[in-house]
């Protein structure tokens, strides 16, 4: 079986756990601060929270930056997650159709932007694409905007545009924590505020009681373990080689591909969390049959992602609506296997059946 996506775990990182287990801290303990310190210094974050899962930074972020019946303009391609945590403060996305590459188009959110009423931008690096950052500044500045950048994606230095940056440590994306995530600020406040969210909206300082501590506010427990950052720490010692060996595997897709056509040229700014490629299908049927082969034949492809405002839930909810460019890209695309030990056999023969299936 060739899944979509796959972590890559080695010996170091199984004795680093090892010795976590074995150590006095499970929980929270020195190697969380470890991992969020070395995460700061690799995304060029002044202030890095860790936290339980990529959900848990969105939710966290969401409580900071937006509140109740704020409008928020956010993509139809993403996971529910980008949009379930503006619904979490009970605020309103405002879905934007989608541009050939898959990112949210900037042109239409200008329109919106135009219109007035927009307290936030949620934004998502998809597929491991980053937005141009001389037209995200343009529009933060000219709209005054509060920006958040949905990081799930996408892996790399940050440019310090957004208010904050959220990433994923799910075992598909660029490193594994087991299940985890992380939120980045340049802002010391909103640095402060996540910590406290983080655990229970609990504050505490040297003035206090040994025993003391007092909740200011209604947090969560969204903590990330030691054992989980330890795992972390040595993920991020590889990760510039998983990041050149998804950029390799990329490029011999953008040479070797027939029949399929890759979602945007090669870029050497992408992550390539995911390698998205379009065929034109006749409907959902025909791609469905497609995936069965596919299946049957060891290849395991993946869709990246259903529109989110028409799930049941958003349709209740009165966000259904039709986007031109999003309903072609849902009948047309699918991603391709592409994680760091995927050989180069292996993707020859997920090309192989790609020619023999289409």
């Amino acid at each position: 079986m060739i899944p979509y996506g796959k972590q890559y775990i080695d010996e170091n990182d199984i004795n680093s756990v090892i010795e976590a287990l074995k150590s006095d801290y499970l929980t929270t303990g020195p190697r969380v601060k470890e991992f969020e310190d070395k995460l700061s210094e690799k995304l060029g974050f002044k202030y890095i929270v860790a936290v339980s899962n990529g959900t848990a930074a969105l939710h966290l972020a969401s409580k900071v930056l937006i509140k109740k019946d704020d409008r928020v303009i956010t993509t139809p391609n993403s996971f529910l997650s980008t949009s379930n945590a503006i619904l979490y403060q009970n605020a309103k996305p405002v879905f934007v159709d989608i541009a050939k590459n898959g990112l949210i188009d900037l042109d239409l959110v200008e329109n919106e932007l135009k219109k007035g009423g927009i307290e936030a931008l949620y934004l998502v690096s998809f597929s491991g694409l980053p937005f141009d950052s001389d037209r995200l500044r343009y529009i933060k500045d000219r709209y005054e905007v509060k920006m958040l950048l949905d990081n799930a994606h996408y892996f790399g230095k940050d440019d310090g545009i957004c208010d904050m940056a959220t990433y994923s440590f799910h075992p598909v994306k660029h490193i594994t924590t087991f299940e985890g995530g992380a939120i980045g600020t340049n802002d010391k406040r909103i640095y402060e505020k996540l910590l406290r969210l983080r655990n229970h909206g609990i504050y505490k300082d040297d003035s206090m009681h040994p025993w003391e501590y007092k909740m200011t506010e209604l947090g969560y427990n969204y903590r990330l373990s030691d054992v989980a950052s330890a795992l972390g720490i040595s993920q991020l010692e590889k990760v510039d080689g998983f990041l050149a060996k998804r950029k390799e595997i990329a490029k011999h897709y953008h040479k070797n591909l027939a029949k399929v056509s890759p979602l945007y040229p090669f870029s050497d700014k992408s992550s390539y969390h995911l390698f998205v490629v379009r065929y034109p299908f006749k409907d959902l049927r025909e791609k469905a049959d497609f995936f069965i082969q596919m299946r049957k034949k060891g290849v395991f492809l993946q869709y990246h992602y259903i529109p989110i405002n028409q799930q049941s839930y958003y349709k209740e909810a009165g966000y259904y609506k039709e986007f031109k460019n999003m309903q072609k890209y849902y009948l047309e695309a699918f991603s391709l296997p592409i994680y760091p030990s995927l050989k180069e056999e292996e993707q020859k023969y997920v090309m192989e059946c790609l020619e023999e299936l289409l």
